[in-house]
């Protein structure tokens, strides 16, 4: 029995895997069990920011294994606090909790939002108005915060307190408060799993005024746009935005499951002592990675993301079976003629790993790709998009 028919036989049957057996990665190149090379323009799903077995994030994350790979939260260790402090620098945020993955990173947020609401506004002030085509994580709480039906469908009863308005309809927003008591308005700048779709900054600003007049707060979910991925630290910074709180994920552990909630003021001091939990949230060996990646991305990492961005869009807007390219950094979306699937599989053929979301081809590419083999990957999609 071969590998694929192993896992068929004993994985739970939840993904649509591609006919790859990846064995092994350096930087944005990736080798199949035949020994067949590909160019990774998924990263992980934006996990490996800085490509496949990143040397600097090996050396902190060995280094730590060696010394301490696991603790318990009831005691201090350096990763842990000194990741937070990084984080709240860089971003003006007071807090971190951190947890293992970005649907735990949305759960906190939204115990975090729901606490403080009741607290200040009493126990009816409960609702969180996400966007409809958001996506918020698969556990059953984050499944409900999602804005897109089909997930829904088989999780009934869904858990109760969350509303879902079109992006951009402030009117409907306006509407609910009438009668609904809104603990915070959840959003995505980039909805990415729902196919790589930028809000549009006229609705982010109306939004942030709105949150502001009525005291409601204001969330973004950075699981994928987060960590250098839009071509700024965090993609709300794009939008000029000032959210009181923010969960994070995937690109922050360059490999290893952490994900973490960053409080801003008026929410810092929410939790106390037994509110949350999470056995494996700060591990040390995840935080000393995040560590060795945070503190790399600096003003000419980000201006390369761009230069990267720009380059893509460039070369598909307008090409033969390209209908529309659509997103942020290098976080990209691509409307194709034929199916995505179609596209992405031969891509695959031709030796590129690419995404996709809905009805889109995505590219997530490692943020440091070098550009020789960006372009000889884009290449190779362009022809696969025109065949």
């Amino acid at each position: 029995m071969n590998l694929m028919n192993t896992d068929k036989t004993y994985v739970a049957g939840t993904y649509a895997r591609f006919p790859v057996e990846l064995v092994k990665g350096k930087g944005s190149l990736a080798w199949d069990a035949n020994g067949k090379e590909y160019i990774d323009l998924g990263s992980g799903i934006a996990v490996n920011g800085f490509g496949i077995c990143d040397d600097v994030w090996l050396k902190a994350v060995t280094e730590q294994l060696t010394k301490l790979p696991h603790a318990s939260n009831l005691y201090y260790t350096e990763p842990c606090a000194k990741l937070a402090e990084m984080l709240c620098q860089r971003t003006g945020m007071k807090k971190v909790f951190f947890g293992n993955s970005g649907a735990e990173a949305n759960e906190c947020l939204i115990k975090v939002a729901r606490k403080y609401a009741a607290e200040k506004h009493g126990s009816d002030c409960y609702t969180i108005v996400t966007l409809k085509n958001s996506f918020h994580g698969r556990t059953l709480t984050t499944l409900s915060a999602t804005g897109q039906d089909h997930y829904h469908e088989l999780y009934q009863p869904l858990t109760p307190g969350f509303a879902h308005i079109a992006p951009g309809d402030m009117d409907a927003l306006r509407e609910l408060a009438k009668t609904t008591k809104i603990a915070a308005v959840l959003i995505e700048c980039v909805q990415g799993e729902g196919g790589v779709v930028p809000l549009d900054r006229a609705f982010t600003d109306a939004l942030a005024a709105f949150c502001k007049e009525n005291d409601v707060l204001l969330a973004v979910d950075e699981v994928q746009t987060g960590n250098g991925r839009s071509g700024q630290l965090y993609a709300y910074m794009c939008y000029d935005l000032h959210p009181d709180i923010v969960s994070t994920a995937k690109g922050l552990g360059g490999g290893l499951p952490i994900g973490a909630c960053l409080m801003g003021e008026k929410v810092k001091d929410v939790f106390g002592p037994g509110d949350h939990g999470s056995t494996f949230g700060g591990n040390p060996a995840s935080c000393a990675g995040g560590v060795s990646i945070l503190s790399r991305m600096d003003d000419a990492l980000l201006e390369g993301v761009r230069e990267r961005s720009a380059y893509i869009f460039n070369e598909l807007t307008g090409a033969e079976g390209v209908e529309a390219v659509n997103g942020l950094g290098l976080m990209i979306g691509i409307k194709t003629v034929k199916p995505a699937r179609e596209v992405v599989g031969k891509c695959i053929e031709n030796g590129v790993l690419a995404l996709t979301a809905k009805d889109r081809v995505r590219l997530l590419p490692a943020l440091n790709i070098p550009m020789d083999q960006l372009k000889k990957a884009v290449a190779v999609l362009k022809a696969a998009c025109a065949e």
